[in-house]
């Protein structure tokens, strides 16, 4: 078997050992603490950031949820102060959810508190595995855009 055979076996494993890497990776900047927030709000809060003013029902489809798991888990972002529900411009029947002032500004304080850490990080890279790590993201960035349905 030639060493061009040999490279094909091995990148399943290669890419399944650098999945794990790059999912330990993502873990270690999601150590930086979300708290007061479970990881579902959290990820409700990202969703609103990024899709201003939807209702529940679009919400539930973000986060591939039910509108009653999600009623409650916008119950909860409420009491914290970081969901405003604001009558629709569309419905009597409806509301609209929106990221309040303070929900923002919890999103950029742990949005920089992570970029603290990674940055942290990279420093401390040399510039031959900052370089290659860069290269490596760039690709993964195109192909995953190339590609959207694999990310679901």
């Amino acid at each position: 078997m030639g060493a061009v055979d040999r490279s094909r076996e091995q990148a399943p494993d290669e890419v399944a050992d650098l999945a794990r890497l790059f999912e330990s990776v993502l873990e270690g900047v999601r150590d930086v603490s979300p708290r007061p927030l479970s990881v579902s709000q959290l990820r409700a809060v990202v969703a609103l950031d990024r899709r201003d003013g939807v209702n529940l029902r679009e919400l539930a489809e973000l986060l591939d949820s039910t509108p009653p798991l999600v009623s409650r888990l916008c119950d909860r972002l409420e009491a914290v102060g970081f969901l405003d529900r604001l009558p629709s411009a569309r419905s009597r029947r409806e509301l609209t959810l929106r990221l309040s002032d303070r929900g923002r500004a919890y999103l950029q304080d742990l949005r920089s508190r992570r970029r603290d850490r990674v940055e942290a990080l990279l420093a401390k890279m040399t510039p031959a595995g900052r370089a290659a790590l860069a290269a490596g993201l760039a690709e993964y960035r195109a192909l995953a855009a190339e590609t959207p349905d694999l990310h679901r």
